[in-house]
């Protein structure tokens, strides 16, 4: 087991890509706390799960002092961490046009600010554990699409952030600090936000080889099992990297010339 006897939060593992590598993660021998908005679905992820190797925690992460207690629930469930993975995001749309301060503002708290908040928090306990962070950005931290800029700019600030500490940690406290780029995921919310858009919800079964060139698109587990490499011993010291996790290149890579026909990822 890759993960044996290893603690890790988990923000945003209610559902999607957080479940995915929460569910991999205990699979692989870890302990783990469940975080989110939605407690229906997190007690099931618990019970699916076993008490014995995960614990939940529903709290807005961008609350005042939610970082702090979701380490404390780890340090108070298990006695050690090992690991954090910053999941949690609002993926919102906006434009030029509609971002205002106050938007601005409350999604660089949620994507940006509290995944920062929450190394903080952690820190000391990683620093005795030679421990790893994960944080899940999104390919859009390259630039993004006209109608995603506040999510962009808020993944691409992530970025800068681990690519800032994981030079700093792993010199000062022996944390590496690594980030997974994934492209366009089919989770749970991509289909709800699809519905909105007026979609079938098989939308995902016919899609032009344009947005997936192998036929579909990435799912939740596939992103899981990269996250376990890079929370696992297996990638000893390296820190400070992003790692783009999508099906086609995304820098060089032509731009398409007609996006009318799918929405915006």
């Amino acid at each position: 087991m890759r993960l044996r006897d290893k603690v890790i939060i988990v923000t945003g593992s209610t559902m999607g890509i957080g479940k995915a590598i929460a569910r991999k993660a205990v699979a692989e021998g870890a302990k783990v706390i469940i975080h989110g908005l939605e407690e229906d679905l997190g007690l099931a992820v618990v019970q699916e799960l076993g008490g014995e190797n995960a614990k939940l925690h529903i709290e807005e992460i961008s609350v005042d002092g939610a970082t702090q207690r979701l380490v404390d629930l780890a340090i108070n469930s298990w006695g050690h961490l090992d690991a954090i993975v910053n999941n949690a995001a609002l993926v919102v749309p906006s434009n030029i046009s509609t971002t205002d301060k106050a938007f601005l503002n409350r999604v660089l708290e949620v994507n940006t600010i509290a995944p920062f908040q929450l190394i903080q928090a952690a820190l000391p306990f990683l620093t005795k554990s030679h421990g790893a962070v994960l944080n899940i950005g999104s390919v859009n931290a390259w630039s993004g699409e006209p109608n995603l800029l506040a999510y962009s700019i808020s993944k691409g600030a992530l970025m800068t952030m681990t690519r800032n500490l994981g030079d700093a940690l792993i010199r000062e406290n022996g944390v590496k600090v690594n980030q997974l780029n994934p492209g366009w995921v089919l989770t749970e919310k991509e289909i709800e936000r699809k519905r909105e858009h007026g979609l079938a919800d098989t939308w995902y079964e016919d899609l032009p080889a344009l947005y997936a060139p192998a036929g579909r698109i990435l799912w939740p587990e596939e992103i899981a099992a990269a996250a376990i490499y890079w929370l696992s011993d297996e990638s000893g010291p390296i820190s400070g990297q992003v790692i783009d996790l999508e099906q086609y290149p995304m820098i060089g890579r032509n731009a398409p010339k007609d996006t009318s026909t799918i929405p915006n990822k």
